[in-house]
């Protein structure tokens, strides 16, 4: 015998199609913004996937004072903080993106040549070249408050939210603790097995090093874990003949908006900081 009227029963029924329509309206919806995902992915500065050789396009440019000897660029909170070199013109700076402008600067004692920095918690961190020490700021008032010794020169820093990665012109990059700033390891970069040297300003990307040659228009791609080259970015012809002087000096600074991916270079002297797209090698 048929049971009549059988509670909730016609009304659980009729509610599947509706059910069904929720189901894939969702998968569809979220299927759409994986892919809304992957297309921004691929319209900012990195690629998700990259070729051993690759070149850039510029989005555009940011002034630059070309007065400054840029050894270190990182972005922040959406400004600059750039470290300036040469004795007794030596700086931390605070910068506009958009005009250049210096909204703060702390300079250092003229027995001091500047070189890396990164930032660390809510501290800057920066080198010196020859004189073993490092210097340790409060990020919003620049307020000095501590130093520390290392054996090496010191040339590019970054960090990869554990460890602070530095860079001393050889092959090496050393990893220091950045509580204590003792050296807990190292990697010495390789490219198929060849040991590279000069290497100088670093910049944390995606698990990856990337890191300024010095005397050289090309950015390599590091392995952290390894050393090992995972690939070259020809950077030659980024400052056009017209806009050099004398003065202007080689391509030197590398920051990383990892937000909106937005990838920004410089050079010691450059009246600009360009944005830029990297793009493959014709033929990779």
């Amino acid at each position: 015998m048929p049971i009549a009227n059988e509670p909730g029963r016609s009304t659980y029924t009729s509610l599947w199609p509706l059910i069904l329509a929720v189901i894939v309206i969702a998968g569809l919806s979220i299927f759409s913004l994986w892919k809304w995902v992957e297309s921004r992915a691929d319209e900012g500065a990195i690629p998700r996937e990259m070729t051993f050789q690759m070149t850039y396009e510029v989005i555009q440019s940011y002034p630059h004072d070309p007065a400054a000897f840029t050894q270190g660029l990182i972005y922040e909170d959406g400004v600059f903080y750039e470290s300036t070199g040469l004795y007794g013109e030596s700086s931390l700076r605070k910068v506009d993106v958009a005009t250049g402008e210096v909204l703060m600067q702390e300079d250092l004692p003229g027995q001091y040549f500047a070189e890396g920095l990164t930032n660390w918690e809510n501290s800057l961190v920066q080198l010196t070249w020859q004189e073993h020490q490092g210097f340790v700021y409060d990020k919003d008032e620049f307020t000095p408050t501590g130093t520390f010794d290392y054996l090496t020169e010191g040339w590019g820093l970054t960090q990869d939210d554990e460890r602070l990665i530095m860079s001393d012109g050889t092959s090496t990059l050393s990893f220091l603790d950045p509580d204590t700033f003792e050296v807990i390891g190292t990697v010495t970069v390789t490219d198929k097995g060849q040991e590279l040297v000069n290497i100088n300003e670093l910049e944390y990307i995606r698990s990856e090093v990337f890191a300024n040659i010095w005397l050289t228009d090309d950015i390599i791609r590091i392995d952290p874990d390894t050393g090992e080259v995972l690939g070259w970015i020809d950077m030659s012809g980024l400052l056009p003949e017209e806009e050099r002087t004398p003065e202007t000096n080689v391509l030197n600074g590398i920051a990383f908006d990892s937000q909106t991916n937005r990838l920004f270079v410089t050079g010691k002297f450059w009246p600009k900081v360009y944005e830029i797209r990297l793009v493959s090698v014709e033929g990779e």
